[in-house]
């Protein structure tokens, strides 16, 4: 557990040092010339500016500096930043100190470094490497921050995760001479570790992140190829990126997005007045970094919504979210909004016109709604913009509803505007099922009440249905209770099992007196369902009641009474079918008048119709081996019925059927007699 929780306080950019190269090399142009003439209009014999170049120090310095300025932003505490310049020497611009982490201090250190020295022949024998300056860097990742400083001091058995990241911004020859760079780095690193384990001051660096960016000026083709992330030993992870040096930025914008978890988000539709005509206004765009956390909710909703606004930045590598201005209505950063998250924001270009225009905008105490339109048509206020105490943050909005709103009405659930939810029965079931504190003193000695309170609940909702509609028995309360509320009982009484029997019983005796059944939550029978139809589905839904809760023996008595007094006999059942599939047989047939007799005796005695009460004998004197098979036999099909039946109570079958006769079709046909042909016969 005390490795987990170090790892999450000191991960990998909790410390981060930039090498940069400050040998001659590093002081030629990178050959990228900027126009420093903004004059349109030329007086006669007027002499322009001629075209300035930065040089490649120049290009890693500026790029490295606004790195730090977008982690500090962001970042006022725990992600530190050290810098080295190497040449012939490693030079230290700041320290861990948090006194010495800000833009102020390492600016006044470059300065005091300058350019790198000219290329001249008589420093060619001077030791100019970068490797002085990745050495210094070794030993001061070992060095103690103040946080880890305080948690050695907290726990001196403690171990500390010393996790940190390297990026030396460099140029080599070739892919050989880059892989030597890797290899020296490789034993500096694990030649520290050795001495570290024999020292009370420096800490064993358990893993570190080299990344290498290789630049050079535009004219040149690099002899370096790009190498993705591979792991060079169990302690170093090494990529390798040529970039040209105006692109460095570009690419330290990439990596920063990684390094820390980062997302990018473009504010587009910013109104803004023209510097030139003050009665017009135009639309600008605006790029802001912030925690990738804040774009977790719109990512995770609709796949084509969180499509439509992702767009890959142009010239770069990363995504960004592109959310649109929404109108402020005089809505003031002070009021409240329902946000489930808040991170600090920093704009992508500072120095921008735009960029100053909306950060002052929010700093006078404004806020800006961020809408996020929908593939389907419409919109969703997403994240609100909004300072406090002189930093400004981006709010991540609920798009769900909230607490503070008025509850949803029960018929917008997602099964559709459902209006006969089981509201009252529901709100009894919490009640049952509430779950109190028991005091401290008292839960040593009692046992664990967990397990026995999810069996309870699995008791109550084995068989409970949702709706009104979906049920019977729950709506026929002045019947069947109080069996409901007993079967679901853990173990129940003689005397509640003599209850539960007396309710069956009481239910065969309507029935046989062909009583309907009042529903007491719907007035009267539903629309359209006979009598029949109603008990045959009060039968069905209490037996399955009664199957789900066999937890005894005294539970099983109570089923096995239901199946003994409704369990049709196979002789009384199968009668019945036959004289339903004979009747509709018949209609189809038209047979004579002696089988339409036996159509009215199965049209009296319908296959729905309840038994006598003569024909339900005691509980005791059923056999046992009818129960099987549910209250109904299983239905069968009319072909079923009518090859069950016995084929010598019917009428005789056709001679040309049976053996070998073959009866001849219209046998007197062709006879003629003293009128003619006879006519055709049909028997």
């Amino acid at each position: 557990m005390a490795f987990i929780s170090n790892s999450k306080i000191f991960p990998a950019n909790h410390k981060t040092i930039f090498v940069l190269d400050h040998t001659p090399y590093f002081g030629i142009s990178c050959e990228s010339p900027i126009e420093f003439e903004f004059l349109k209009s030329r007086a006669p014999g007027f002499i322009p500016f001629n075209p300035i170049s930065k040089s490649l120090w120049t290009c890693s310095v500026e790029s490295a500096i606004e790195y730090c300025r977008i982690v500090w932003d962001l970042f006022p505490q725990g992600k530190l930043i050290r810098f080295f310049a190497s040449d012939t020497v490693a030079h230290i611009m700041n320290t861990w100190s948090p006194s010495q982490q800000n833009l102020n201090h390492v600016m006044n250190g470059m300065s005091l470094m300058g350019v790198p020295p000219p290329i001249r022949q008589t420093q060619q024998s001077k030791d100019y490497s970068v490797v002085h300056g990745l050495r210094a860097a070794i030993e001061a990742l070992g060095e103690c921050t103040d946080l880890q400083f305080e948690k050695r001091k907290a726990d001196v058995n403690a171990k500390l995760i010393n996790k940190c990241r390297i990026i030396c911004i460099t140029s080599a020859r070739d892919n050989d001479s880059m892989k030597r760079l890797q290899e020296i780095f490789n034993n500096c690193l694990h030649a520290h570790n050795k001495a570290a384990l024999n020292s009370d001051t420096y800490l064993p660096i358990d893993h570190c992140h080299l990344v290498i960016i290789h630049t050079f000026p535009v004219n040149i083709e690099s002899q370096v190829t790009q190498q993705p992330a591979r792991n060079i030993s169990s302690l170093l992870t090494t990529e390798v990126y040529p970039i040209k040096a105006p692109q460095i930025s570009n690419k330290l914008s990439s990596l920063i997005l990684q390094h820390y978890e980062l997302a990018s988000t473009t504010v587009t539709g910013i109104p803004m007045k023209e510097e030139q005509n003050a009665s017009s206004s135009a639309n600008y765009d605006v790029e802001i970094f912030h925690s990738k956390e804040a774009h977790t909710a719109i990512l995770k909703g609709n796949t084509a919504d969180s499509l439509a606004i992702r767009t890959v930045k142009e010239g770069l590598e990363y995504e960004t979210v592109t959310l649109k201005w929404c109108t402020p209505r005089g809505c003031a950063s002070s009021e409240l909004q329902n946000c489930t998250s808040m991170y600090r924001i920093t704009p992508v270009e500072v120095n921008s016109r735009p960029s100053l225009c909306l950060i002052n905008f929010l700093l006078n105490g404004r806020s800006v709604m961020l809408e996020m339109p929908r593939k389907a048509g419409g919109k969703i206020t997403s994240h609100l913009l909004a300072s406090h105490g002189g930093e400004i943050f981006i709010h991540t909005l609920c798009t769900a509803r909230s607490v503070l709103e008025d509850p949803p009405s029960i018929s917008e659930g997602c099964g559709g505007r459902v209006t006969d939810y089981r509201i009252t029965d529901f709100g009894l079931l919490i009640q049952q099922n509430r779950l109190l504190p028991i005091k401290s003193n008292y839960v040593g000695g009692l046992p664990s009440s967990i397990p026995k309170v999810k069996a309870r609940l699995g008791r109550h909702t084995k068989y409970w249905p949702l709706t009104i509609s979906s049920t019977l028995i729950f709506n026929l309360k002045n019947y069947i209770d109080p069996l409901p509320s007993i079967i679901t009982k853990e173990k129940i009484t003689d005397e509640e099992m003599v209850q539960c029997k007396q309710v069956i019983y009481n239910l065969i005796a309507l029935e046989s007196k062909h009583e309907p059944l009042h529903l007491a939550n719907m007035g009267q029978r539903s629309k359209g369902q006979k009598r029949e139809e109603q008990y045959k589905i009060m039968w069905n839904e209490l037996e399955t009641l009664l199957k789900n809760n066999c937890h005894s023996e005294t539970h099983k008595m109570v089923y096995n009474c239901l199946i003994e007094c409704h369990k049709f006999n196979s002789d009384e059942s199968d009668k019945v079918e036959l004289d339903q599939a004979l009747r509709e047989l018949d209609q189809m047939a038209k047979s004579d008048s002696d089988v339409r007799a036996s159509v009215i005796r199965a049209t009296t005695d319908s296959p729905m119709s309840p038994p006598p009460l003569a024909s339900i004998a005691s509980p005791m004197a059923r056999n046992n081996q009818n129960r099987a098979g549910g209250i109904y036999a299983t239905k069968r099909s009319l072909y079923d019925i009518f090859m069950a039946q016995d084929k010598s109570k019917t009428r005789l079958d056709f001679a040309g059927r049976t053996g070998d006769n073959v009866a001849k079709l219209y046998p007197n046909l062709k006879i003629e007699n003293d009128r003619g042909p006879r006519e055709m016969e049909t028997e």
